[in-house]
């Protein structure tokens, strides 16, 4: 029925236990979303990041690292703001940006991932 909203996506949440496993062995390219329920630009971002997640399922995981719940990681990671958004390929760190970004932008940088895994 049109007034039945679709469940919402569950965008993928990595914490320690799952990190290396979904990550560092990940045979798809990786983007990961620094974030804390607190911060106005997370907010913003979270939803961007679903549907990132959603649209790319198969090809990259896109996913979210709960810097409240994980401190671990975020101190691995020397996250010292958030949103901080993290790209790995073939189990490495790639790229790594502080704040908000346009979901095109990180679409394509997504996209030129998968095309060299591929390619």
């Amino acid at each position: 029925m049109f007034w039945k909203k679709k469940p919402k996506y569950q965008t993928t949440q990595i914490t320690k236990d799952n990190f290396e496993e979904l990550v560092l062995k990940s045979e798809v390219p990786v983007l990961l979303d620094f974030y804390a329920d607190w911060c106005g630009p997370c907010k913003v971002l979270g939803p961007i990041i679903d549907e990132l997640a959603e649209e790319n399922e198969g090809t990259a995981l896109v996913a979210k690292v709960n810097t409240e719940a994980n401190p671990e990681l975020s101190a691995h990671f020397k996250v010292k703001s958030i949103p901080t958004l993290i790209f790995f390929n073939k189990g490495e760190m790639t790229e790594r940006y502080a704040g908000l970004i346009p979901k095109p932008n990180l679409q394509e940088i997504i996209d030129e991932y998968v095309n060299t895994v591929d390619g």
